[in-house]
């Protein structure tokens, strides 16, 4: 029986960068390979700054606690001074002047691995640390100390890459940063709403910018800071000076500021807006404005805000990557839409979500991407149509690809364990780089990203000279799963990739059932329950909305029906990997069994979803004042059998929640479905059958 663990124990796995990845079983040569043993040494120049140097001691731990090796670090070691001694080298065009010549790209690095020696040679610093992180990649995979020789040159084909912590919201500590970066990200994103304050409180933002350094990563500001003044009125320029101004001035080495309208409208002069800001007080005489409000409308004086803007934050920061992202009104007509970009400063970057606003028949249910979704790979017709625009213009484009690994289709899992549906997203976002000069992508929203296979894929895919997705994945596999279940494990993974295809990707799925799993209550009649949450939580329950509504109730049916085949497909999935998992070494097996539970979870909160969509249904008859009452007494039996199924749907749940702390939790939310939350459901659950429901049916039966 797996241990227990307690709320937010997840963060010591989180804390483990390097794990033990040697395989007794594996432990023997081949055809070709170099043995790396204890009379190996890392190498590394004197010259080599402290970022390096800190670099080469990780890698120095990564041979202690995942090879079992304990090898002997030399700073001040000039390349080839003792051809004799097998090495480690580690360095830059400063001590690899041939090798560096073919490097064009920032991070590019080059790997070449002959005799008795291994070279990491960086285009610069930071490309000599993918270097070794790729060594350790190749090692991992091998399970044991043997590299094939080889000499190989791999470039990044994307940057930035952003992403938001997964370890709580706007929080890094060094192991963190230390495993985005082995990931292959280069810059993490945090929330601003003021000077050393982010969405989570104080934080000294240039001892985080600093901090990330030492680990190869750059910060980008997520702006959530209030923008009330038009760039005409007459205190404009002292109001932002006071604000962005003052904040770059304060952190002249942040990399970058993201725009997106719902955090950064201005009370915009565009009439076809409102004007205002959407949580300022509604003006007398203004209550039934139809008008968008400025952050969800293409408004014509974003680029005059914008260049305001631009003009004070370089003073103090000349390379500052502005990057100005158009979510919030993909919907709007596209002509609208360009006509904006077409004005913008051309010296910005343009970020645009990857999946969004797309309208997906399946099975003949209409279905639209209102948010982010992995059930539609992409690019969306807004994605294209602004990618293009961006190319006529030369202008950088970003993409918001959430290929961390996480979407909002379920709001409290780490990662969606689906590599054959993520290998589309890869595959498009690679494709939109060759037709529309994609470079750079944000890879999670405030969900966070978390170290898993996937990400593992991931960065293969984000870089040159990539492994073949398909022998990667199975390279994985049996990293794994070992190499009897190893097959299993990938027909695992491939049913749950097909079952992703079938999701609903609804704003009230998403902000509902989906979002919390099986926390989220059914609700008799016209009852009203908030989740419990806490008050240091940004969003908390604010972002989830009981009681459930659907905004089509005719397409519900058809809805469940296709969340019945995702569950149909995520059992037939969790067969295989139950398979898989009697097949797996005992070395490997935490690891597996973490895989094996999520998809389990993940079926709860199917489950739940189809529960509270028929439980709609449902109620409805019974608030149907026109519905004939043995009509209601069909509905209200179906009721007693939901309320049965989903007690047993939240009892499955119940032991994985408390096995990982991870499950059920959220940076933005806190924790929506923990043990706590799960027991509050079962209350309710027990408060329908033993209260609510059987006073309704004495009066139903009354009226018969």
């Amino acid at each position: 029986m797996a241990k227990k663990e307690r709320n937010y124990e997840f963060r010591k796995r989180l804390n483990q960068v390097h794990r033990n990845r040697l395989n007794p079983a594996r432990n023997r040569p081949q055809a070709g390979e170099l043995r790396i043993d204890e009379s190996w040494q890392i190498h590394l120049a004197a010259d080599a700054g402290d970022y390096l140097f800190r670099v080469a001691q990780d890698l120095q731990d990564y041979f202690a606690v995942s090879q079992g090796l304990a090898l002997l670090l030399k700073h001040g070691v000039q390349p080839g001074e003792n051809p004799q001694q097998p090495a480690i080298v580690i360095g830059t065009a400063a001590e690899f002047p041939d090798a560096a010549k073919a490097l064009k790209t920032p991070r590019s690095f080059y790997l070449c691995a002959e005799r008795q020696e291994i070279m990491l040679c960086g285009k610069d610093e930071r490309g000599a640390a993918q270097a070794c992180y790729y060594l350790e990649d190749l090692l991992n995979l091998r399970q044991a100390p043997y590299i094939q020789e080889q000499s190989i040159l791999r470039e990044p084909l994307f940057s930035p890459r952003m992403v938001h912590s997964g370890w709580g919201l706007d929080q890094f500590p060094d192991p963190h940063l230390n495993a985005i970066a082995h990931a292959g990200m280069d810059a993490i994103l945090v929330f601003v709403k003021d000077l050393n304050m982010s969405c989570a409180g104080f934080l000294d933002f240039n001892e985080l910018i600093e901090r990330a350094a030492s680990f190869g990563l750059d910060v980008y500001f997520y702006s959530y800071m209030k923008s009330r003044r038009h760039p005409e009125d007459a205190d404009a320029v002292e109001f932002y000076e006071n604000s962005y101004g003052r904040l770059i001035r304060a952190c002249p080495k942040v990399k970058g500021l993201v725009f997106v309208g719902e955090s950064c409208e201005f009370p915009s002069r565009d009439e076809r807006s409102k004007g205002r800001l959407r949580l300022d007080p509604v003006p007398p005489g203004q209550e039934d404005d139809p008008r968008p409000f400025p952050g969800w409308w293409p408004c014509r004086d974003y680029p005059q805000w914008l260049q305001l803007l631009k003009g004070i934050m370089r003073k103090y920061n000349p390379g500052l990557d502005i990057v100005f992202w158009t979510y919030n009104w993909g919907w709007a007509p596209v002509e609208d839409r360009l006509a904006l970009i077409r004005q913008l400063p051309g010296d910005i970057s343009l970020q645009v979500t990857f999946e969004m606003f797309e309208n997906i028949e399946k099975d003949g249910v209409p279905t639209r991407c209102v948010d982010y979704t992995a059930s539609f790979s992409g690019p969306g017709s807004y994605f294209r149509s602004e990618a293009k625009q961006a190319k006529a213009m030369n202008m950088a484009l970003y993409a918001m690809s959430n290929t961390g690994g996480l979407t909002w289709d379920i709001g409290v899992i780490p990662y969606q364990p689906i590599p054959f549906q993520w290998k589309k997203r890869w595959d498009a976002l690679l494709a939109a780089r060759r037709d529309w000069g994609l470079v750079g992508l944000m890879e999670s929203h405030h969900y966070g990203w978390w170290p898993s296979f996937i990400s593992v894929l991931c960065k293969e895919a984000y870089w040159s000279n990539a492994l073949p997705f398909t022998e990667h994945l199975h390279l994985l596999a049996k990293c794994l799963f070992g190499s009897q279940g190893a097959q299993l494990a990938v027909e695992a993974w491939r049913a749950w990739s097909s079952a992703a295809q079938d999701y609903v990707p609804t704003n009230e799925d998403q902000y509902g059932p989906f979002r919390v799993g099986p926390a989220y209550p059914l609700l008799f009649l016209e009852d009203e329950r908030k989740l419990p949450d806490v008050p240091h939580a940004h969003f908390g329950a604010r972002i989830v909305k009981t009681p459930y509504v659907s905004h089509d109730p005719a397409i519900v049916p058809g809805e469940i029906a296709l969340l019945q085949s995702m569950a149909k497909k995520m059992r037939s999935g969790i067969l295989l990997m139950e398979e898989a998992l009697k097949q797996t070494p005992a070395l490997c097996r935490e690891e597996a069994e973490s895989i094996a539970r999520l998809g389990k979870f993940m079926l709860c909160c199917v489950q739940t979803t189809i529960n509270v969509k028929k439980w709609f249904l449902c109620n409805q008859v019974l608030l149907d004042t026109g519905a004939a009452a043995p009509e209601k007494l069909l509905a209200y039996k179906q009721m007693e059998v939901l309320l049965s199924e989903e007690r047993d749907n939240v009892l499955a749940a119940l032991p994985l929640v408390s096995e990982d702390s991870r499950l059920g939790w959220e940076p933005s939310m806190e924790y929506m479905c923990d043990p706590e939350h799960l027991h509050w459901k079962l209350q309710i659950l027990q408060d329908n059958e033993a209260k609510l429901m059987p006073e309704y049916h004495r009066q139903l039966l009354k009226e018969q």
